[in-house]
């Protein structure tokens, strides 16, 4: 998504506003230290849970067990939605990313993702690259990759809705 197609949607804006430069989402992306993933059980049920997640070379990445019930929803469904943002009403942008998650085994990647992952946190997280993704305290860890199909970045104060395709 280097150069997104922008649309703004002035239905759900302040009068005045204008659609959020990319750079600003991206940024949104790129710094945040928490996100919300929704996936999709096998009986069609939603499943929401927080994680932490990487920007890299334009798609968010994120890890999880592979005995997890994020690990089982994506192999039944691997449409997902991750959503970032503040907590707050009136400040701050939400972004929504959806796309399919699909599983990180090239192990320059890895590599790269490990030390972001190292860097973003200051040293709180930590993986060794294995052949299957990550393996740290917790055990082994598949890694996603979700290159977005859609983005929406949702202004608060003064209130906007920008979305991006690429």
């Amino acid at each position: 998504m280097n150069d997104p197609v922008a649309r703004f949607d002035g239905s759900f804006s302040e009068p005045g506003t204008t659609a959020t430069p990319w750079a600003e989402t991206r940024q949104v992306l790129e710094s945040a230290q928490l996100g919300w993933l929704t996936t999709v059980r096998a009986d069609g049920r939603p499943h929401v849970t927080p994680l932490v997640a990487v920007w890299l070379d334009d798609a968010l990445h994120f890890c999880t067990g592979p005995g997890e019930q994020k690990a089982r929803n994506l192999q039944a469904h691997p449409e997902v939605a991750l959503a970032i943002g503040a907590s707050s009403w009136s400040d701050g942008l939400d972004v929504v990313v959806e796309g399919t998650a699909r599983r990180v085994t090239d192990r320059a990647l890895l590599e790269r993702l490990a030390a972001a992952w190292a860097t973003k946190w200051n040293g709180d997280w930590q993986y060794r690259v294995t052949d299957a993704g990550f393996g740290g305290e917790g055990g082994e860890a598949w890694v996603f990759a979700v290159a977005p199909a859609k983005v929406l970045a949702f202004g608060k104060g003064p209130y906007s809705q920008t979305g991006y395709r690429p």
